[in-house]
């Protein structure tokens, strides 16, 4: 499509990843994307601090590539309409030749984005988009108003993959403008092909959707976001909770709240949410906080739009000051030590880089394990899950068929997961309880007599193990790291004693109650 600009987003200095990264790679990675054929860049701030555009916004000039500046919009006792007009008055100085509003929620009531496009279009001279997702059915009343308050561009998205976690369909939109002022030309049979096509790709995803078929006004309160909301389903069944998720939509607007009101657009969806799972998992808030999480209690993410909790900060800080400057001001640069990283371990794991090495190390750099999978099995398509086709989703029932005609299913009441066993006419015939079903939640180490096992207070990945059999550790020490649900959680030491057996290391999966390590 050379005549078609490409869009991406991009999370200003967090890039594609869930840290700050130097400003040598944020200049590096737009000069890439923009040689690869990225043509406007849709840049935001998850803490909505200028301080985190300026690098991206500069880099994206510099490459003669179009700067949108992007306003996270969100609701809270320290947000209303100046706080937003500052920021796009603010963004257009800084150089971006468009604005965004990005309502990743659905948070934008109709006569509220009335009023907000018309203040920033009378401050600002450049255009305006808004983006506004679904979930909560405000989406298409705010697009109405949106239109008559002289917005400039409005996402929309095809009829087939519209509603719930997305947009307004692009029809509804073209057919409420037919005949005004605004009317955009679009022709409603050309489009339908379009929605036809995509009709069928959607099929191949079914197994992927998540939970939500309508409106969810709960989200009015619980404020996430429409691809937050589908991740933490997914990080729910993964740990075993799927029935939990309203205790999690209740717990995220105290998190949010003990994060100084933070907007929730990635990163800070996933931080805020993953630690509310967490709370909920372990029956105890903050018992593990993440090290994202302490990252924003800290300031390595930037300013927070109000005041964080003191004691929480406190508990994380352990003494040390917060950082109050442009988070990236601290960091060195890294581009040339992760070229030598990566080419060390590609010569180690006999990995074949790319004759354009930067798009590797970039690519290792936003996800280190994720990335470095990818590059070491780029030519070995049996690594990967196969593309998903609309016959596998026309498949063979979950239940086991037993040679009695009957089905075998597991069930889940109360935590408790049983094996039943159901007749051909739909009498059952059995039902038994699983004793040795993982737990659903952290639970204290097992005392197995002279040792105990330190179980996994989560499913996921071992990120990093920092003991070796023999290592003599205190109460509080770090044993290992989990990557779980895109974050980092500490695993600690509940008491002081010796490592006695390693049952896991870097790279293995886990399920929540897994031995991790024995200690004596």
């Amino acid at each position: 499509m050379p005549n078609t600009p490409m869009q991406m987003l991009l999370r200003g200095q967090n890039l594609l990843g869930y840290r700050h990264y130097a400003d040598d790679v944020v200049e590096k990675f737009v000069e890439r994307a923009h040689k690869n054929g990225m043509d406007v860049f849709r840049i935001f701030d998850a803490m909505n601090d200028v301080r985190n555009f300026e690098k991206a916004v500069k880099s994206v000039v510099d490459v003669g590539a179009h700067a949108q500046g992007t306003l996270s919009y969100t609701t809270s006792p320290v947000h209303n309409a100046d706080t937003w007009v500052d920021l796009a008055k603010r963004l257009e100085d800084l150089g971006c030749h468009s604005l965004c509003i990005k309502d990743m929620s659905g948070l934008l009531k109709p006569y509220e984005a009335e009023e907000l496009i018309t203040r920033i279009k009378e401050s600002c001279d450049v255009p305006l988009a808004l983006h506004c997702h679904a979930t909560t059915g405000l989406s298409t009343a705010t697009a109405v108003k949106a239109v008559e308050a002289g917005v400039d561009i409005l996402d929309t998205a095809i009829s087939s993959m519209s509603c719930t976690y997305g947009h307004t369909p692009t029809e509804t939109v073209v057919a409420m403008l037919e005949g005004t002022e605004r009317d955009t030309k679009l022709k409603l049979d050309q489009i339908e092909p379009i929605a036809a096509y995509f009709r069928e790709v959607r099929k191949k995803y079914a197994k992927f959707e998540g939970q939500l078929k309508g409106v969810d006004s709960r989200i009015l309160i619980a404020q996430v976001p429409g691809g937050m909301l589908t991740n933490m389903e997914g990080q729910l069944k993964e740990q075993g909770a799927a029935d939990r998720l309203d205790e999690v939509l209740e717990e995220i607007p105290r998190v949010r709240q003990d994060l100084g009101y933070i907007p929730l657009v990635t990163p800070t969806s996933q931080i805020v949410g993953t630690q509310a799972v967490i709370n909920v998992l372990t029956g105890e808030r903050y018992k593990s906080i993440t090290k994202e999480t302490a990252g924003v209690l800290k300031g390595e993410y930037g300013a927070a739009p109000a005041e964080l909790n003191p004691e929480l900060q406190a508990k994380v800080l352990e003494g040390a000051e917060p950082i109050t400057c442009r988070p990236a001001d601290l960091l060195e640069s890294e581009f040339d030590s992760l070229t030598q990283e990566l080419q060390k371990k590609a010569k180690q794991e006999h990995i074949s880089l790319a004759e354009e090495i930067e798009d590797d190390v970039l690519t290792y750099a936003l996800f280190p394990q994720v990335g470095l999978k990818f590059l070491k099995n780029r030519h070995n398509p049996d690594a990967f899950e196969p593309a998903p086709t609309a016959e596998a989703q026309v498949a063979a029932p979950v239940a086991k068929t037993s040679s009695k005609g009957t089905e075998a299913y597991s069930v889940k009441v109360n935590g408790q997961v049983y094996d039943v066993e159901v007749g051909p006419q739909g009498e059952l015939t059995s039902v038994a309880p699983v004793t040795n079903a993982a737990p659903q939640q952290a639970a204290a180490p097992v005392d197995t007599g002279p040792t105990e096992d330190v179980p996994a207070p989560l499913a996921g990945n071992i990120f990093k193990v920092n003991v070796v059999s023999g290592t003599s550790v205190e109460e509080g020490d770090v044993l290992l790291i989990l990557e779980a649900m895109k974050m980092e959680t500490e695993v600690r030491a509940a008491r002081s004693g010796v490592v006695q057996d390693l049952h896991v290391k870097e790279g293995d999966s886990v399920t929540v109650g897994s031995p991790l390590l024995s200690l004596t």
